[in-house]
């Protein structure tokens, strides 16, 4: 699994064991199935936790009493049967098109406008957001794309979650807007630096953070004036959504995301009927009550 992922299996467990030990359970054995529940019910009224952070650390407990169980630490698994709190179902938040294309816009110049030869970093940022719509890709697998990563002008490969590869293609106005990027202003910017395989570097010539894509996005997201919240996962959502409304197969948007089950896919189909069921009702002459 990712470091970040170990980390927080990490923490959950270390929140457990320190429960254990306020009610005086020192061995695993001493644990019975009401502790669990106890334990399960403490995350929500004590801490306040929402379902998705319970379920989560529920999921490391039961994975440490599989484990003990396995080990013949224990004799029984006394959290097998312990049920994580029902989920909300929660709609991945994309914009419009036309709100993709006006944050873009407020993000910097296209490569052809004449203001693009004096605004340099505005350059950057136009690529850094033409990207992550054109890819869909997460905010961390931008941030950690080096040169070696652009196949070519229309191929890009991506390093996602566990450390698994998958290589996307460059929409041709993300690729005008990276070309410019790379030929007119990275090598002023490398210039700054000690030198970094990254492709987006700040302006020390170092590599951009994800704080510092967050900010980019944010900045373009205000000067435009889009209403709703604009994260760079919004991107990544409304490059999915779009993409099924266009017509795409589930399964190829689930290889471009580099979801390993359809199922994560599957929740974008629910944002897609809902747009079906709205245009069905303004245009079909016997959808009106």
């Amino acid at each position: 699994m990712a470091k970040n992922t170990v980390a927080a299996y990490a923490r959950d467990l270390d929140r457990y064991v320190t429960f254990l030990f306020g009610k005086n359970i020192s061995t695993p054995e001493q644990i019975s199935k009401s502790d669990v529940a106890a334990f399960s019910q403490e995350l929500s009224t004590k801490y306040g936790l929402k379902a998705s952070s319970t379920s989560r650390i529920l999921s490391a407990v039961r994975g440490l009493h599989r484990f003990w169980l396995l080990e013949s630490i224990t004799t029984l698994d006394v959290a097998v049967n312990q049920k994580p709190p029902k989920l909300p179902l929660r709609l991945p938040k994309a914009i419009s098109i036309n709100d993709v294309l006006a944050l873009l816009a407020a993000a910097g110049p296209e490569p052809s406008d004449e203001i693009a030869i004096n605004n340099p970093i505005g350059l950057r940022d136009r690529a850094l957001l033409e990207l992550l719509y054109a890819t869909g890709a997460r905010v961390s697998e931008i941030a950690d794309l080096n040169i070696d990563d652009l196949v070519d002008s229309g191929l890009l490969r991506l390093l996602g979650k566990g450390d698994k590869q998958r290589v996307v293609p460059v929409g041709s106005y993300a690729q005008e807007s990276l070309n410019a990027y790379l030929t007119r202003v990275r090598p002023v910017l490398t210039a700054r630096g000690r030198g970094t395989p990254a492709v987006f570097l700040n302006q020390r010539g170092s590599r951009l953070s994800r704080q510092s894509i967050w900010q980019i996005l944010v900045d373009a997201a205000e000067k435009s004036g889009i209403q709703s919240h604009v994260s760079p996962h919004t991107l990544r959502h409304s490059f999915a959504t779009h993409l099924l409304e266009g017509g795409a197969d589930i399964r190829v948007v689930q290889e471009l995301l580099g979801h390993s089950s359809v199922a994560t896919t599957q929740i974008y189909t629910l944002v897609t009927v809902d747009a079906l069921r709205e245009v069905y009702a303004t245009a079909h002459p016997r959808a009106r009550r």
